[in-house]
């Protein structure tokens, strides 16, 4: 069972060159039949390993080398309870209702501005 949904923005620097950048993941949790939560992460609509361990973290782009992220903001994405108050819309049986939805641009994990730099 699907316990909880977000979008989390990680941020990486690199212990080598100092490079940092930040990427955006879909993380969902789940509840497996024996009661023990497990997270899956996604970037672009791929499963990846989790950016919070060394076999998750992408590599540097300037020197290649992978460290560990961190959490630097998140977003959690409403899960549908049968909400009275939530508003709703019925979509039609016809499959008609926004087909521009199908053929809409990718909204890539590392399409957003980096953070920037605090002096130190």
């Amino acid at each position: 069972m699907i316990t909880e949904i977000a979008v989390e923005r990680v941020e990486f620097t690199c212990g080598s060159c100092w490079h940092r950048w930040s990427v955006d993941y879909d993380v969902q949790r789940h509840r497996d039949a024996l009661d023990a939560e497990w997270e899956y992460f996604y970037r672009d609509n791929l499963p990846v390993p989790s950016p919070y361990t060394p076999d998750g973290a992408p590599p540097c782009a300037q020197c290649g080398r992978h460290w560990v992220g961190r959490l630097v903001a998140r977003r959690p994405v409403p899960l549908s309870g049968g909400d009275a108050d939530a508003p709703r819309s019925r979509v039609p049986a016809e499959g008609g209702h926004r087909p521009e939805r199908h053929s809409a641009p990718m909204l890539h994990a590392s399409g957003h501005p980096q953070p920037q730099v605090e002096p130190s």
